[in-house]
């Protein structure tokens, strides 16, 4: 897509998983020209503990549905978290401090991401650093509607697909799952795959039927993203080879994924200004100078030597 808000905004409709250094700005790198090493800090862009209480970085407009919509439905999930933001917002008192500065505060560790489900936690990760952490207002959104709404994000994103998925990739109950799947029913298309009944939004079906779009030569997708934050079963119809599965999707930290006509064709990493490919397949001279040209134009920042690739 062309650079700007719009298209950045569409890129994160479901968020970007952050928790890789710069992962989501090599997600954003991925889907919208133009992109550089400061393209993360748009304003039309945030940052917070987000579904499973990792970094994301989501649409400024949509902070409460990726917060407020987390939000516990028993009582005592919720209590816990409005308790912790209630310590935050009293202990920060409007300053910035990063995580670890605040847990020694508070004498707490990771239990502060329990507060970002109350919509007033923001933070700034920069990836080599601990997150800045702030408390701001709550947004006025009553949460089962937050939640609905990043339902249907999840659905136009990751379907077709089911509440028990939702939930999951959410970190949210089953029950809060089931609840805003059935409150979008109206507008869902029940629909039968591989991995058996699903749902599907009525209004993304024209575009799934619509027949495949021409593939990108090739893209670096960093780990974690969404392209192929999959569980289950859902990674075999990505990968129907297991010993594929089992170098992309470790038991560790997750590599990226070399995308190339369309298809997952190896592994990437990096360390510093060395980009590693492991390709499993015999690819084309053309395919790996496109490799090789996409390695070079990832807008990492920082980097004191030129990108240099190996394969």
């Amino acid at each position: 897509m062309p650079m700007g808000s719009q298209s950045l905004r569409r890129a994160a409709w479901a968020g970007l998983q952050d928790s890789m250094p710069r992962a989501a700005l090599l997600s954003l790198h991925a889907r919208v020209e133009g992109v550089d090493s400061s393209t993360w800090e748009d304003s039309s862009l945030a940052q917070l503990w987000g579904p499973r209480y990792n970094a994301y970085v989501v649409p400024t407009r949509d902070f409460a549905l990726f917060s407020l919509g987390r939000l516990p439905d028993d009582a005592k999930g919720r209590l816990r978290a409005e308790r912790m933001a209630e310590r935050l917002r009293a202990k920060l008192n409007g300053r910035r401090l990063t995580d670890r500065e605040i847990g020694r505060e508070l004498g707490l560790g990771n239990e502060l991401r329990y507060a970002a489900t109350t919509g007033t936690v923001a933070i700034r990760w920069e990836g080599a650093r601990a997150p800045t952490v702030w408390t701001v207002a709550a947004a006025k959104v009553d949460p089962a509607d937050a939640c609905r709404e990043l339902a249907r994000r999840y659905l136009h994103v990751y379907g077709p697909t089911t509440a028990d998925r939702f939930a999951r990739w959410a970190g949210i109950s089953r029950r809060s799952a089931t609840q805003a799947f059935a409150s979008l029913e109206p507008s869902l298309l029940p629909v039968r795959t591989p991995l058996g009944d699903e749902w599907l939004l009525a209004e993304d079906e024209p575009s799934v039927r619509a027949g495949e779009t021409a593939a990108a030569p090739t893209r670096l997708l960093p780990s974690g993203d969404a392209y192929f934050l999959l569980h289950g079963a859902e990674r075999e119809l990505l990968l129907p080879r297991e010993d594929q599965r089992q170098r992309l999707w470790t038991s560790r930290v997750w590599p990226g994924a070399l995308l190339v006509e369309g298809e997952i064709r190896g592994t990437w990493r990096r360390a510093q200004h060395t980009v590693v490919i492991d390709a499993w397949t015999r690819l084309s001279r053309g395919s790996r100078e496109a490799v090789e040209a996409e390695a070079v134009a990832l807008p990492l920042p920082g980097l004191e030597r030129p990108i240099e690739v190996v394969w």
